[in-house]
């Protein structure tokens, strides 16, 4: 069941606010309400979003009444412009994005329906290729883990954040394909806790050990020595290997270097930004208040009346905690500059 496909002329997603309690898959037939559903996190996860706007566009190339080709390129640009504001920080959007416009413009297509059919192939060869490469990038990653080995992990990177199989649960998973006995220690990852709800799902319909822990603990099982290593996605890598990943990743990773754990990123190649010289210049999506005074206890919210909250969806982890970044072309270790744009060039 992939997170993201193409079903009855229209994108069909697995609706992750609702996991775990129930599986839904709405089926979207406007590129309007596709852009809604990734500022909404019905989709969630770097390169499952950059698949939905690759769909996005796609039945964007249907809905347009255009019967001339350079008309339809125009409505192509302004739903690729409406995509693009969904979410600012997963570079994979643009990416897909611009992936597909490529395609569009080839002027082989000789006609509107040349380029409409183009588009849903070259979306479709997307999400194709995200299965494969998330498969090899899990097992190199799966090469870092031993045997008996806990695993910190934080936010949700399987394969709800993907098409399918998934990033850094994704080495996961492979480890577990090759026999390995792993246990897993769950960030809770508030606001929206998607390890709680969603990575343990995960885990659970995996069979892989693993046990949910408050974001702040995570110091705690660091610090006694019963975490081998910390396993995390991005949103976007900078050319220097900055990282930006769901708030709280930063704590972790200082909290790892701290105590001498190996911390690891795991990422296709689709999520470095190589325009980015470093982590500062990456655009970090602040979302509304409510996620976070939302909380209740026993039916009662937790914070007073009128109180007000910072809520920024993404941090940056400067290079210098990362102990190696993983991509399908192998794993990167530093100099970053230099070996993360021969891991994109995949000349690893």
């Amino acid at each position: 069941m992939r997170t993201v496909d193409w079903y009855a002329d229209g994108v069909r997603l697995i609706d992750q606010r609702l996991l775990p309690n129930r599986v839904e898959r709405p089926v979207y037939h406007d590129y309007v309400e596709v852009a809604r559903a990734i500022k909404d996190m019905v989709v969630r996860g770097a390169p499952a979003i950059g698949a939905t706007a690759a769909f996005g566009l796609a039945l964007a190339g249907f809905q347009s009444p255009a019967s001339d080709r350079l008309e339809l390129l125009r409505d192509l640009e302004r739903a690729a412009a409406v995509l693009r504001q969904a979410r600012p920080t997963a570079v994979n959007l643009s990416w897909a994005l611009d992936r597909l416009l490529r395609v569009a413009a080839d002027e082989d297509l000789d006609t509107a329906g040349d380029v409409r059919a183009a588009l849903l192939a070259a979306a479709q060869k997307l999400a194709d290729e995200d299965v494969a490469l998330n498969r090899r990038m899990g097992f190199n990653g799966a090469a870092l883990v031993e045997d008996g080995d806990t695993i910190l992990h934080h936010c949700n990177t399987g394969a709800l954040a993907a098409v399918d199989f998934g990033t850094a649960l994704g080495v996961v998973f492979a480890a577990h394909e090759q026999g390995k006995h792993v246990h897993v220690l769950v960030d809770e990852t508030r606001p929206r806790l998607q390890g709680a709800r969603l990575t343990a799902w995960e885990l659970e319909q995996a069979g892989i050990s693993y046990e949910i822990i408050a974001d702040g603990a995570a110091g705690h099982f660091l610090h006694r020595g019963q975490v081998n290593l910390c396993l995390v996605g991005a949103d976007r890598v900078a050319a220097n290997g900055d990282v930006a990943n769901k708030i709280g990743t930063y704590s972790v990773a200082v909290l790892a270097h701290e105590n001498g754990v190996p911390f690891y990123s795991v990422v296709p190649t689709s999520t470095v930004d190589l325009a980015l010289a470093d982590g500062d210049l990456i655009p970090i999506e602040e979302r509304g208040a409510g996620e976070v005074l939302g909380l209740q206890v026993g039916g009662e919210a937790v914070a007073p009346a009128g109180a007000r909250a910072r809520n920024p969806a993404f941090d940056v982890t400067p290079h210098r905690y990362l102990t190696a970044i993983v991509t399908e072309n192998g794993v990167v270790r530093p100099p970053y500059v230099k070996n993360l744009a021969r891991a994109v060039r995949a000349e690893l």
